[in-house]
């Protein structure tokens, strides 16, 4: 009877209590069952063969997309190890940004390799530290696989970045969108920390209108809105000295609670004078200090700029960008390479940015501020993303997104692996073998864990309408007579070398993607049970 054991009593010898195990092990399978569907429901969109999801949300809203990520997010998950499969997804694109759908799709193969042997009997306790053995020993072998690269070797990182451009939607610009993203990367690196990149700094802006193709890096800053038009302000500034203020040019206001009666038209007068004068006297510092583009953060509690102080600035001719969002500031400060002004009085020349050139430019339906030849500019970079509509626009920017993460890896650990399934079934191969020189459960559990990495070649074959289990077992044959970088080439639908094909992606995409499946495993291994608290 496999859901009960009987157990002696501790007391007396003859007695014998019995102990009812199978509940927990009706949990554990629940447990598994719901991330093996939620790794099934993913893992027709892996690959650069794979189906895109189209996700409509409750409010009618429709996302096209093939990044796992994406995907899971979107998915609404109520039951608790399921949820843990959309946590990996998320933290693998943390991590690394790249991979999300593979490293769902191996912790799936990996539960059903862990289900097989529960059947057979093997103590979870016992599968679970296997399994960290066998990850360890898994990351041994990628590293010995990877090739060293250099930041200088653009060639290299263009090839990653292409690579993971070419599974998604927007795969045919992936030649323009993989060098844009490799760039943007370098320009923003710190020598002071050669070693880690701030996605911060690489902003990404959507435009509707055009194509893809029109996607542009731009040196320097872009604001998403026009510059203010009223009372005629200008819009093109040469010699631009760019004030960003954080308090208002308008009248103060009471407190909400309070008002003022006025009671005669003189002391109306008087106040709308009195309105005037303090605009002015605040116009007339900001025009002392020779600025001349004015940058307004977005106010809450009144309006940051009046019609009747855009009037007054016009006439100073001064270009005015408003509503500019609190998170934006660090960004812009950065760039520009000026002080965030919060109060007038601390208006000084000292604390604004320089530019040859602030103009306001049409792009699409819409129009943008360009400030270009930034003086002692800080290490930030614009990305303008064009698109023909907001389905494309949005996967463009997820895919950029990607692509940037992939060479922020190559920056963190300077080394490439192949892609195609080449390193998963080369971990499998040495896994196996590894596994005949152990002893007891271990061996069998070691073979699970290697059987589970075939996943990723067979699914890619599946995906590619190849016929996955003769591609499979022709790899690791190749595999077998010491071709170690053969993988699947599915533009020619056969299996090549895949390092001559380009087809490359960095070293800390498929370590962090193993290790994190096999962490996230283990631990819903250890549930045998889910109490709902209140």
């Amino acid at each position: 009877m496999p859901g009960a054991q009987v157990v002696p009593g501790g007391g007396s010898g003859k007695t014998e209590k019995y102990v009812d195990t199978k509940r927990k092990d009706d949990v554990r399978l629940a447990n598994i069952a719901a991330g093996k569907a939620v790794a099934d429901a993913v893992r027709t969109s892996l690959g650069p063969r794979g189906m895109d999801k189209m996700l409509s949300t409750a409010n009618g809203d429709v996302i096209i997309t093939n990044d796992g990520a994406t995907i899971l997010n979107k998915m609404e998950v109520l039951q608790p190890a399921a949820k843990m499969l959309v946590e990996l997804s998320k933290s693998q694109d943390i991590v690394a940004g790249d991979g999300t759908t593979t490293v769902v799709v191996i912790a799936g193969a990996l539960l059903k390799q862990c289900q097989d042997l529960l059947a057979m009997g093997v103590h979870p306790t016992v599968i679970s530290d296997a399994l960290h053995k066998a990850q360890g020993k898994a990351i041994e072998v990628l590293t010995a696989m990877a090739v060293p690269v250099e930041l200088s070797d653009r060639e290299s990182l263009i090839k990653s970045a292409s690579t993971s451009l070419n599974s998604k939607v927007v795969s045919q610009y992936s030649s323009l969108l993989a060098p844009l993203a490799v760039d943007a990367v370098l320009n923003v690196i710190d020598p002071a920390r050669p070693d880690s990149v701030d996605l911060r700094d690489v902003k990404v802006l959507k435009k509707l209108g055009g194509t893809v193709d029109d996607t542009e890096m731009i040196k320097g800053l872009v604001f998403d809105h026009k510059a203010s038009h009223t009372a005629g302000g200008p819009t093109r500034i040469e010699n631009a000295k760019i004030g960003l203020i954080q308090f208002q040019i308008s009248p103060p206001k009471t407190d909400i609670e309070q008002n003022v009666i006025v009671s005669d038209y003189t002391q109306m007068d008087r106040i709308l004078k009195e309105e005037r004068n303090y605009i002015l006297g605040m116009i007339k510092k900001i025009r002392a200090t020779g600025c001349n583009v004015l940058l307004v953060q977005k106010s809450i509690l009144r309006d940051a700029v009046t019609d009747l102080s855009l009037h007054y600035l016009a006439k100073a001719k001064i270009l005015v960008v408003r509503d500019v969002e609190r998170e934006d500031i660090e960004f812009i400060s950065k760039t520009l390479n000026c002080l965030p002004i919060a109060n007038i009085e601390h208006f000084r020349a000292e604390k604004l940015g320089q530019a040859d050139l602030v103009e306001e430019v049409q792009v699409g339906s819409g129009s943008i501020v360009k400030v270009t030849g930034i003086k002692n500019m800080g290490r930030t970079t614009t990305i303008l993303v064009r698109g023909s509509n907001a389905l494309v626009l949005d996967e463009a920017e997820r895919s950029l997104h990607d692509a940037l993460c992939v060479v922020r890896c190559l920056v963190s650990k300077r080394f490439l692996i192949a892609g195609g399934g080449a390193p998963e079934i080369e971990v499998s191969r040495q896994l196996g073998a590894w596994a005949k020189t152990l002893h007891g459960m271990e061996s069998y559990c070691v073979r699970g864990f290697a059987e589970a990495m075939e996943i990723v070649p067979y699914t890619l074959a599946e995906n590619a309408g190849l016929n996955p289990i003769s591609i499979v077992t022709e790899l690791r044959n190749r595999h077998a007579n010491g071709e170690v970088n053969t993988g699947i080439n599915i533009r020619k639908g056969q299996i090549t070398n895949i390092l001559e094909e380009n087809v490359i992606q960095p070293l800390l995409v498929s370590t962090s993607a193993i290790s994190l499946a096999a962490e996230c495993v283990r631990m819903i291994l250890k549930i045998d049970d889910i109490v709902a608290v209140r």
